[in-house]
Formats: C-alpha cells, sequence, structure tokens
C-alpha cells in the first residue's frame, strides 16, 4: 500500500507516511475514509512524502477537494504538515491546499524535525465545522415611510 498511517488517539496525531510506488486517488481516498472513522481528522497531521510518486488527474485533485467537502461539512479538521523535497510535492500541495475547503494550518517543510516544531506549535488549531441547518437568513427591514 502506498500510504501507511498509524492515529495515536492519545496525542491527537497521525502520521502519514508515502511508502513505495505510486499514490493515487484511491489511496488518498482510503485514507481520508479511515481518518474519518477513526475520528482522527480533528488531529494533527505529519504528512511524509519524501518518498512522494502521485499519479492522479485534474479530475483527480477535484474528487479529493468533493471528499474534503464533505469531510469537512461536519467534521473538524487539524493542522497539516508535510514533509518533502520534490518540486512536484509543492505543486501537489499547492492544489490540494486550493481545493481542500478546510481553513486549517497547513504547511511545507523540507525535514521532518522543522514540521514536528511546527505541529507542536499549531496542534491546538482546528477548523471546526459550520453549523448544522441552513445558514440563517437575512431579513430586510421594512421601510417607514415619512408623513
Amino acid at each position: 500500500m502506498p500510504l501507511q498511517w498509524t492515529i495515536d488517539h492519545e496525542r491527537k496525531f497521525v502520521h502519514i507516511v508515502v511508502a513505495e510506488g505510486p499514490l493515487t486517488l484511491a489511496d488518498m481516498e482510503e485514507h481520508f475514509d479511515a481518518l474519518a472513522i477513526e475520528n482522527a481528522m480533528g488531529y494533527a497531521k505529519l504528512f511524509d512524502a519524501t518518498r512522494f510518486e502521485p499519479i492522479y488527474s485534474d479530475s483527480d485533485v477535484m474528487a479529493i477537494g468533493a471528499r474534503l467537502s464533505a469531510y469537512t461539512a461536519t467534521l473538524e479538521t487539524g493542522p497539516l504538515a508535510v514533509v518533502g523535497t520534490d518540486p512536484a510535492l509543492e505543486v501537489a500541495f499547492r492544489r490540494f491546499i486550493n481545493v481542500s475547503p478546510a481553513r486549517r494550518p497547513a504547511a511545507l517543510f523540507t525535514t521532518e524535525p522543522e514540521a514536528r516544531a511546527w505541529l507542536d506549535e499549531n496542534s491546538a488549531a482546528r477548523m471546526t465545522p459550520p453549523p448544522s441547518g441552513p445558514a440563517p437568513r437575512k431579513t430586510k427591514q421594512p421601510r417607514r415611510l415619512k408623513r
């Protein structure tokens, strides 16, 4: 499996590692689903992409965005630190941030110690889901005519 992850519920931390081989949309979906099932979407995440080999299309990126929209509508989202040096990773990271509806802290690092230090500083930062139900509507106040 190209993605491997460890969920530490006590520390509210997820360590994700890209193993050998290509990383596909299906791999990313499996990982997001597992985090949601384990109630770990709100945890701080360290994504080690030092062996990153993405295999996805523009429509795959949009599908990831749609899946994340569904999750962030109801689940809290925690900070994300990504580690890697491949120029393709920076492009993929920026695309991921752009399609993700989560407005949580996210940053790209060249070393794991830098990423861990940043996560320590930002681990309490969470994006909470919007309140459930439809947004309150603004109503216009009736205008009073002066006589």
